[in-house]
């Protein structure tokens, strides 16, 4: 199997076939969804390099392809597209697709009314699918044109081809910004990143009517399947980074914090800097920095104190420096913060390093050549690719940090219960509302261990799931004295008459054993009984991840009806004679 990142296009290319067997025959779990492609050029191999990277990512595409530019009639009228019942659309369609550019001859009211009417024509389709279809839609943007005929003029002025591609690209984002569940596939920075002359040779479009180059296919469809993953919870949640000549140039064991390159002095020091903001930045999306390092603790602190580096000891949520195995490290950072470690991109200089970590435990470990190439080997790896964004994401790194000051308040106890009610939890348990969809759709994506059927919503399915009467659905908010740990925890269980199926049960893993799955399960059963309901029925699916769930339903004392070979397994109970379980959480 390659690298996806940084990969060969030829080589993924020419060997796809049996890279695509490779994958399905490993033995994975896939999510399996459709995906309906609308395109406004060529899209047979766009298709075939997007399945693979889907496959690689833990998603299994079905695909519906319109014919060759009918993007727009499929969209408006198709039949065919509305009985496939996509879960995601792919709109791609390029400046291949512009029907008319500005004409020098034309006055500003003609340029503008030509421009409205390029852009309604995507609107009008956009509409007619979130009305008639309702799943998340994935639109191209435009590259720029390949030639100018104003020359540098072209940007500014209303005639030129740049400045008309420019204006409607910029319409497509306020339809992104002012619409939910509609995404743009910047092919604007990709092709300008992998060289617009390149992108935009004609020859595959006079040839076989594709809209980009066919070598750089690859490229374009593994940005493009970085979207679906984001949408369906498989970011990456961690960086776990090296010290010595990773985060700054030298051994800081043996040439001293003086003796390091980070800084404005050298430029050397300078790359090494940069990194370290573009990892500060990270932050802000909720990314967790961690340090694994072969070093004394004495001298990472130390090295990480330097007076010139940006990122500080406080920046990060744990630092693993001593001389054990990396791979054990991580192993621990992983559990310490109650996450897998495929959750975890390991950053480090050290070929030997990362083949080991690769070897041992399933996270990612890109090669990092050169301190030149870093942030561009991050940064075009896609890992943390945003799709959706909560409040809860810019305080997850707080978050995580008062749950190692819990951690260690509980290791002064002797009793566990005297511990919890110390804690002084109070959770807020109740409907959904519009305000928190977001956030709890992306739990039903990102909890994979603490998750007992590993359903996932899109943000569409989510909200239909939201207006309907059929379900009882709760949302749990905890918080302690240390602070907010936010949305937790999500159950949703659908009405058959007297009996609740839930089609739903999941809990950060940030809460483990603080008892709120005993607070959400007295609430459920209380809001059942209010609506007739006599008999809790769960659903067990095992996965490669949610093992720790196994038992639950037992041990909330559910009666186990069945078990099929795979080990899916159905529980009940009656709930006439339900008595409250949860003793250490104040339920608002």
């Amino acid at each position: 199997m390659p690298n996806f990142y940084p990969f060969d296009c030829a080589q993924i290319t020419k060997k796809q076939k049996s890279i695509k067997r490779e994958l399905l025959n490993d033995g994975t779990k896939r999510i399996e969804k459709k995906i309906a492609i609308l395109g406004g050029s060529t899209t047979n191999g766009i298709a075939d390099l997007l399945e693979l990277f889907l496959l690689w990512q833990g998603i299994k595409p079905e695909f519906y392809q319109s014919e060759y530019n009918q993007y727009w009639q499929d969209a408006m009228f198709g039949r065919e597209l509305r009985e496939f019942e996509p879960d995601f659309i792919f709109i791609h369609t390029s400046n291949r697709n512009i029907a008319e550019y500005p004409h020098m001859s034309m006055k500003s009211e003609e340029v503008e009314g030509l421009l409205k009417s390029q852009t309604e024509h995507f609107r009008v389709m956009w509409d007619k699918l979130r009305e008639d279809i309702g799943c998340p839609i994935i639109q191209n943007n435009m590259e720029m044109p390949f030639w100018r005929l104003l020359g540098n003029k072209d940007c500014a002025d209303i005639h030129g081809r740049v400045s008309f591609v420019t204006r409607i690209n910029q319409s497509f984002y306020e339809y992104a910004q002012s619409h939910d569940n509609f995404f743009i596939h910047d092919i604007n920075y990709l092709s300008a990143s992998l060289g617009l002359e390149q992108w935009s040779n004609p020859l595959y479009w006079n040839m076989y009517k594709y809209a980009l180059a066919v070598p750089l296919i690859p490229e374009f469809a593994f940005s493009l399947s970085k979207i679906f993953a984001s949408l369906l919870g498989k970011n990456k949640k961690v960086l776990a980074l090296d010290l010595d000549n990773t985060l700054w140039g030298g051994v800081v064991g043996d040439d001293g914090v003086e003796g390091i390159a980070v800084g404005q002095e050298v430029p050397m020091g300078q790359a090494y800097c940069e990194f370290q903001e573009y990892l500060k930045a990270q932050k802000q999306l909720g990314i967790l920095l961690t340090v694994c390092s072969k070093n004394d603790r004495e001298n990472a602190i130390a090295g990480l104190n330097h007076p010139d580096g940006v990122l500080k000891p406080e920046d990060f949520t744990l630092i693993k420096a001593n001389w054990e195995p990396k791979s054990l490290n991580i192993e621990q950072t992983a559990r310490e913060l109650n996450l897998l470690p495929e959750s975890i991109v390991f950053v480090d200089d050290n070929p030997a390093e990362r083949e080991i970590v690769k070897g041992a435990l399933s996270c990612e470990a890109p090669p990092m050549e050169s301190i030149e190439g870093y942030i561009r080997t991050l940064d075009k790896g896609g890992y943390f690719e945003v799709t959706n964004f909560s409040e809860d994401d810019l305080k997850r790194g707080e978050m995580y940090k008062q749950n190692a000051e819990r951690a260690q308040m509980q290791s002064a106890f002797a009793d566990y219960g005297d511990y919890l009610d110390s804690l002084e939890m109070k959770a807020e348990i109740g409907d959904f509302s519009p305000i928190n969809l977001a956030r709890i759709t992306q739990l039903t994506n990102k909890s994979n261990q603490f998750n007992l059927t590993t359903k996932r919503f899109t943000p569409a399915e989510m909200e239909q799931v939201y207006q309907s009467p059929d379900y009882i659905r709760l949302c749990g908010r905890l918080e302690d004295k240390f602070g907010d740990n936010g949305i937790v925890s999500v159950v949703i269980g659908k009405k058959r008459d007297s009996v609740l199926d839930i089609e739903l049960w999941l809990m950060s893993c940030r809460v483990l054993k603080r008892d709120m799955e005993l607070a959400m399960l007295d609430t459920l059963a209380e809001k059942a009984a209010e609506r007739g309901i006599e008999v809790l029925r769960g659903h067990y699916y095992p996965t490669a991840k949610n093992n720790m769930v196994k038992n639950l339903y037992g041990d909330f004392g559910f009666e186990r009806i069945s078990e099929d070979c795979e080990g899916n397994t159905l529980w009940e109970l009656n709930i006439g004679d339900y008595q409250r379980k949860n003793r250490h959480i104040k339920v608002n």
